[in-house]
């Protein structure tokens, strides 16, 4: 729970913990970030105005981040606008200010009954991001076009990132069952890979071991 007034934090503590959950609280925006994005918890109640990050900043961040747990936004501001906003960044439901415990209640045990939303899977290398949905690839926060191939290829490599794959082992999920073992096909889809992730010059991603294969993972040049 993100809220910065002590009063309101410990009314809705003190009554949770009576029903038995367990609430942790952070008093401004940066570190109810912080806690949504590293930890684990059934559900996020965040307050509006926050010192340090404001809700709406807090709430932008985590759903940027793919933290997909249920957000129950409070705030003094009842204005419609405010709630269009809440829910355009990705609020689950909306409580204003003052509000009776027993109702807070039952929104909360609402949405941690609901079936978790399910995020985009993406992973990340230092500034390249993939998303396995949508099978976009950006580097520096830019689209790089890939073949189907290509895309393929590096969803595999970064699966088994920090460990060396055999070419063989890369053929058997990458390319079709009956691929020629003895075409350079996989060297060249791995120099356009490098050519396409690597253009700063200042990092290099694919890494090759001389006969033993290829290995993914972040090696600073210079």
């Amino acid at each position: 729970m993100s809220e910065d007034d002590p009063e309101i934090a410990g009314f809705v503590q003190k009554g949770l913990q009576s029903e038995l959950y367990t609430v942790e609280i952070a008093t401004d925006g940066e570190r109810g970030s912080f806690l949504a994005r590293t930890e684990r918890y059934a559900l996020i109640i965040l307050d509006c105005l926050l010192p340090k990050q404001s809700g709406a900043e807090v709430l932008k961040e985590i759903r940027d981040d793919c933290v997909s747990t249920p957000v129950l936004m409070l705030t003094v501001k009842a204005e419609m606008q405010c709630k269009k906003e809440a829910f355009s960044l990705g609020a689950d439901d909306y409580l204003t200010k003052p509000f009776l415990f027993d109702e807070l209640l039952l929104r909360v045990k609402a949405l941690i009954r609901r079936p978790l939303k399910i995020a985009p899977k993406i992973s990340r290398l230092d500034d390249l991001t993939i998303n396995h949905e949508s099978k976009i690839v950006r580097c520096s926060g830019k689209e790089v076009y890939l073949t189907r191939r290509e895309f393929a290829l590096l969803e595999y490599l970064l699966e088994n990132k920090d460990a060396i794959v055999s070419r063989s082992q890369i053929l058997d999920h990458v390319w079709d069952y009956d691929s020629d073992p003895f075409s350079n096909s996989l060297e060249t889809h791995i120099a356009s890979l490098r050519k396409k992730l690597n253009k700063n010059k200042s990092r290099d991603l694919i890494h090759t071991f001389t006969g033993r294969g290829y290995k993914m993972s972040l090696r600073k040049i210079g």
